[in-house]
């Protein structure tokens, strides 16, 4: 992805409506519930459950819907029936392609999931045709605007390289900060401990190559694939390798 693009992207999600919003927080709301299933509901013995948090924090999710969330879970882990399930694929023009879903219904998911990348100009592959072209990563994104006081960028990339950040990228808006996956949470806590908060902070998946979509018909079908994805309720991340060019 261009540069700036992380930060407008990440805006623009966040700026959807209250119907997108809210498919945001049950997606995010499932992530809660499967951390909790596997992991126990106390975040300093479950990882996962901490990773959720961060992520439902990102968002702007509120505390006590987290809370409520992560009790409901508890109080009834019978309840929790999904199970998760990764499609791979590719976009027109090449585009890599990864949706992870949690569903209570395969067929159904696997068929809404086919009918994006049809519809989206692209075509749905077999389990590991493309995974091996990303890389897990923990990443967090910090805007400039948002350091404290006196901090600058140099105590920055000293805070986040201590608590074990692998690379830090400063770009027009901000500053993106990588980590291992299993570094994320130290670095998440390096950072809030320092009062400085964060835009986006998540273990995703990066492309380890992108490409550039020239042909405008391939620009609206890959775009037409992210909507139909995103409006599916069982989707809970959609990865690719676009490398998005955002205007302005």
């Amino acid at each position: 992805m261009a540069g700036h693009s992380k930060f407008a992207n990440i805006k623009h999600r966040k700026g959807k409506n209250d119907a997108a919003r809210g498919r945001i927080f049950t997606r995010i709301g499932r992530e809660l519930a499967m951390a909790v299933k596997f992991g126990g509901a106390d975040p300093a013995a479950n990882s996962r459950l901490r990773d959720a948090i961060a992520k439902a924090k990102s968002e702007n999710m509120p505390n006590d819907t987290i809370e409520r969330s992560i009790k409901k879970a508890a109080g009834d882990i019978s309840a929790v029936n999904y199970e998760s399930a990764t499609y791979e694929g590719y976009g027109p023009g090449g585009v890599a392609v990864i949706v992870e879903v949690l569903t209570d219904n395969r067929n159904r998911t696997a068929s809404n999931v086919r009918n994006a990348f049809t519809k989206g100009g692209g075509s749905l592959g077999t389990q590991g045709c493309v995974s091996f072209l990303f890389d897990e990563i923990g990443q967090l994104l910090v805007e400039r605007e948002a350091l404290p006081g006196a901090f600058n960028e140099d105590d920055l990339m000293l805070l986040t390289a201590d608590a074990g950040a692998q690379d830090f990228i400063a770009l027009d808006e901000g500053f993106e900060i990588v980590t291992a996956p299993d570094d994320f949470n130290a670095v998440r806590e390096a950072l809030q401990e320092a009062g400085i908060p964060t835009v986006s902070a998540e273990i995703t998946k990066k492309p380890q190559n992108t490409v550039s979509l020239t042909d405008p018909e391939h620009v609206k079908q890959m775009n037409k694939m992210l909507d139909l994805l995103d409006d599916e309720d069982d989707v809970q991340n959609v990865y690719h390798s676009w490398n998005i060019q955002v205007k302005g």
